[in-house]
C-alpha cells in the first residue's frame, strides 16, 4: 500500500502537509498500518458515512501507535493541536471512543466510527487471520503467555456486548461473521 492510495481519500484539501504526516505515521509494520486505516476508511463509505468529523477521526484514530496504553490519547492531542477548530475537538473526542468501543446509541458519529474500525472482526479467514498476525507483531514486545491472556480479554470484554456494532447496517454487514471469528478466536486462546 503506498500513500499515493490513500491520499484521495483526504477529506481536507487544503491540509496536504498533515495529511502527508499522518500518511508517513501510518506507514508502519503490524496492523494498525496504511491497510487498516484504507480499511477503516472503506467501512465508513460503506456505512455510507460521508460526515469529515468522522473521517477525519478514522485518519487519527491510530495515528500513533506503539502498543501502548495512552495511544489513542496521544492522537487525540495530535487532532487536537493540528486540525482546524471547527473539527478539533469533536475529532478528538472520537478518537477517545476508539478505547474501548462503546459509543453511546445516541452517537452516531462515534458509532460509525467504531463499526468501521470493529469491522476487521468480519473479515474472510485468510485477512482475518493476517489481523491477528498483524496485532502480535505490533505487541511483539510482550511475552506470549501475557500477549495471549491479554489478548484473550480483549476479546471476550468485546464479546459480552449484546452486539459488536451499533449501526442496524453494520449489525447486518458483520456481526454473524465477526461473532464466529471471535468465538473460534477466543476457543484457540483459552486451549492456550
Amino acid at each position: 500500500m503506498s500513500h499515493v492510495d490513500l491520499e484521495h481519500l483526504w477529506p481536507l484539501p487544503d491540509h496536504g502537509e498533515l495529511r502527508d504526516e499522518l500518511l508517513s505515521a501510518w506507514d508502519r509494520d503490524g496492523y494498525h498500518d496504511l491497510t487498516h486505516l484504507r480499511e477503516v476508511l472503506e467501512r465508513l463509505d460503506e456505512l455510507g458515512t460521508d460526515d469529515i468529523t468522522v473521517v477525519l477521526a478514522a485518519w487519527f484514530h491510530d495515528g500513533v501507535y506503539d502498543g501502548a496504553a495512552d495511544d489513542e490519547e496521544r492522537s487525540a492531542q495530535w487532532a487536537e493541536r493540528a486540525l482546524p477548530t471547527p473539527y478539533a475537538d469533536e475529532v478528538a473526542r472520537l478518537v477517545r471512543m476508539t478505547v474501548d468501543h462503546r459509543p453511546a446509541d445516541d452517537d452516531p458519529a462515534g458509532c460509525a466510527l467504531s463499526d468501521a474500525d470493529l469491522g476487521i472482526l468480519a473479515a474472510e479467514p485468510e485477512r482475518y487471520a493476517a489481523y491477528v498476525a498483524g496485532v502480535r507483531a505490533d505487541f511483539a514486545h510482550v511475552a506470549d503467555e501475557d500477549f495471549r491472556a491479554g489478548r484473550l480479554s480483549v476479546l471476550q470484554d468485546l464479546a459480552s456486548k449484546p452486539s459488536l456494532f451499533h449501526s442496524a447496517r453494520a449489525r447486518e454487514l458483520w456481526e454473524a461473521r465477526a461473532r464466529a471469528n471471535l468465538d473460534r478466536e477466543i476457543a484457540e486462546l483459552s486451549q492456550g
